[in-house]
């Protein structure tokens, strides 16, 4: 399942439940690469309500493994025209 960048992409700070997990997470970065793994996700996350406690504590996954959005994060004029720059710039590298 490919994600539409510029429409799907969740905004920061919002917090979601992904398939299989009980924990919540609060997104707080979008297209992470992940040093272990060296894969590139669309999102990292940390536990909610903890915060970011430890490197180790980082959550990568996808869109696709989203269940739930529990609350969608602030999104402004900002957050849209960063989402259609990300969208071409993306577009541009494939």
């Amino acid at each position: 399942m490919s994600i539409n960048y510029e429409q799907d992409l969740l905004p920061i700070g919002s917090v979601v439940r992904i398939k299989e997990w009980k924990q919540k997470l609060m997104i707080y970065g979008r297209l992470q690469n992940d040093t272990e793994s060296q894969n590139t996700w669309d999102y990292v996350a940390c536990y909610y309500p903890h915060g970011n406690l430890t490197e180790d504590s980082n959550a990568f996954f996808n869109h696709e493994d989203i269940k739930d959005v529990i609350f969608k994060g602030f999104e402004d004029h900002e957050e849209v025209a960063f989402r259609k720059i990300l969208a071409e710039a993306i577009k541009e590298a494939e």
